[in-house]
């Protein structure tokens, strides 16, 4: 349609410059693109983040578990059942993330004024997004917590009490 459009424009008026003839999606394409560029670094970041806090989880629940395996043990040995001690241990885990949320949740509304100039379509302090945040995060810190307390409930007690 370009050289169409120039035709019909060159009839009109011969001396109209014509140049960089696009359709306005391309525009608006184009106007959008480092906004989208930003937004998707900054949902990489996250995402590494969010992994990263998922591995260190594990890993403080993984050496409290190892550190705690004579206890545990001894929990066993004396009748705790397999699910009692996934409980305790999810409860732990748990609590620690639970902190770590509020604490996280209280930094982003005190930093509400910095970030709202890097949001769209959503306000700083948005309830519904911050629990969405919030319920993510304690989702992971649930699957990265989960796996060394079903680790621990398959302790063995009696080689857990023969091996201290």
């Amino acid at each position: 349609l370009a050289p169409a459009l120039q035709r019909a424009v060159r009839s009109f008026d011969r001396d109209l410059p014509i140049y960089d003839v696009k359709l306005m999606e391309e525009r608006a394409s184009d106007a959008l693109a480092k906004p989208r560029f930003q937004a998707m670094l900054l949902a990489l970041f996250a995402t590494g983040a969010l992994v990263l806090a998922a591995v260190g989880v594990y890993g403080v629940v993984a050496q409290s578990v190892a550190h705690r395996r004579q206890e545990i043990a001894i929990r066993m040995a004396l009748g705790a059942e397999a699910g009692r001690v996934v409980f305790l241990v999810l409860s732990q885990g748990l609590a620690l993330a639970f902190v770590g949320i509020g604490l996280g949740i209280g930094a982003a509304l005190a930093a509400s004024r910095l970030l709202a100039g890097m949001l769209y379509g959503v306000r700083a302090t948005d309830a519904g997004m911050l629990t969405k945040a919030a319920l993510t995060l304690a989702a992971v810190a649930f699957l990265a917590t989960l796996v060394p307390a079903r680790r621990a409930a398959r302790v063995d007690p009696v080689a857990a009490l023969r091996q201290e």
